[in-house]
């Protein structure tokens, strides 16, 4: 798994305050100062047990009591977090539902209007998500939550001095672990992996002990910026602690699968794959349980599960959840209708200009022979100085086939921990460049089909 779809997963954690931060509804008609706002209920947990009582108790209250504010706020909350670690989209489409129903009869209603903003985000519809934060902002402009849901959006459609900006503020007006997890993923994004790791320890370290999966979410990503500095141990520990702490949870176990990937334990892997498929099926999942059949040379098993991923990315935007991106990206990188792959990554362009929507336009083109395309598209993947191992492969396939050895090599180099990189197409693709970059000078043409 890229971090590309973790970022979702920031933008869920730094809504947690969401359900910790609900006013009485007769008094929701007025902004208050976000220092006035009461805490979660002690006791009430988010493990995924108490997470299925939570949404089960207060669907009866809200079907009992259809003006409670509070309920609804804490209902939507809990929705978001059984989408993240269910991988179920049905859960943020509902979350919406009751929230829309609600704001149709109290439309004042303030906590419920800002968390509106963190269920669009959660569906990707990240333009609509900035103007409902910007309109929860206007009405409080000292609330630090609405600026981390600006800065989350503009993140994601690629405007990283706004969403840094955002950010900052947000920092300013309220220091505290919503504001460090940003601050590491802004940090992460520039390169910055030790910055990265310092900040979400403190985002970590500042978690209530009474929220199981905010702290697996922290946990699995502390473990994930580890694994990216080459630190297997570290890495593991941590992501051991996630599982531990929320059991299934789905980053933590992807991770615990690279581990073993790492390790050379490449059937472990698949198993672990496997199940979690069988749990909360994904095009991620299922892409993921192929490569590894691909490794191990059963290729009809494989193509098995590529045409499932793509089969359960395509059902998916049957329920409005069309993400052209992660589609053209799967495509691309496995060398599938190149075709469809650059339509989709040029569609996912127009409109999203982030680092990894670039990366997946540069390699689109790439496949297509386009060279002087795609790398002006990789150019601008690169442009945060990200050190993304996928990021700076393709960077480096792309220059090798432009005839620039140099910078192919430097781009191989500022990868932080190579023999650590645990996506297999990334790691045979590594090893065939450097073979080739040690050889004699090659044409464009043949760069681009001795590929992977």
């Amino acid at each position: 798994m890229t971090r590309a779809p973790l970022l979702v997963g920031l933008i869920v954690a730094a809504t947690l305050v969401v359900a910790a931060t609900v006013r009485d509804a007769h008094e929701s008609a007025r902004p208050e100062p976000a220092a006035s706002l009461t805490k979660r209920a002690p006791g009430t947990g988010t493990s995924r047990d108490a997470l299925t009582r939570t949404v089960s108790g207060l669907t009866r209250r809200l079907a009992e009591h259809p003006e409670d504010g509070a309920a609804v706020v804490r209902l939507a909350d809990a929705l978001i977090r059984v989408q993240r670690v269910n991988n179920d989209g049905r859960a943020a489409i509902s979350a919406e539902d009751y929230l829309r129903a609600f704001l149709s009869r109290q439309p004042l209603h303030y906590d419920a209007q800002r968390t509106l903003a963190a269920v669009l985000l959660s569906q990707h519809r990240f333009a609509e998500a900035i103007a409902q934060a910007n309109k929860a902002s206007s009405r409080d402009p000292l609330d630090a939550w609405n600026y981390g849901a600006i800065g989350d959006g503009y993140l994601e459609l690629g405007d990283y001095d706004r969403a840094f900006a955002a950010f900052d503020t947000m920092g300013q007006l309220k220091p505290g672990p919503p504001a460090y997890a940003r601050v590491a993923y802004a940090l992460e994004l520039k390169g910055d992996l030790a910055g990265a790791l310092e900040y979400m320890q403190r985002a970590s370290d500042g978690t209530t002990p009474n929220d199981e999966e905010a702290q697996a979410w922290h946990y699995s990503q502390i473990g994930l910026i580890h694994l990216q500095r080459g630190r297997l141990g570290d890495a593991k520990r941590e992501f051991e602690r996630a599982a531990a702490t929320f059991p299934g949870h789905p980053i933590a176990v992807d991770g615990l699968a690279r581990i073993r990937i790492a390790e050379g334990d490449l059937a472990g892997a698949r198993q672990m794959y496997q199940e979690q498929l069988a749990r909360t099926p994904t095009p991620d999942l299922a892409a993921l349980v192929g490569d590894l059949l691909l490794a191990t040379n059963d290729s009809s098993a494989a193509e098995r599960y590529y045409r499932m991923a793509e089969q359960i990315e395509l059902a998916a935007w049957g329920n409005g959840a069309r993400q052209p991106q992660m589609l053209a990206r799967f495509l691309a990188e496995r060398d599938r209708d190149p075709d469809r792959a650059l339509a989709l990554a040029q569609e996912a362009a127009a409109s999203r200009h982030d680092i990894f929507t670039m990366d997946t336009l540069a390699w689109a083109y790439f496949r297509h022979g386009r060279i002087p395309e795609a790398r002006e598209a990789s150019n601008l993947a690169l442009r945060t100085g990200s050190r993304d191992a996928r990021l700076l492969y393709h960077a480096a396939e792309i220059a090798a086939a432009a005839g620039d050895r140099d910078t192919a090599t430097l781009a191989l180099d500022r990868i932080p921990s190579p023999s650590t990189v645990t996506d297999l197409q990334v790691t045979r693709g590594i090893t065939v460049l450097r073979a080739r970059l040690s050889q004699a000078p090659m044409s464009a043409s043949r760069a681009v089909t001795g590929t992977n």
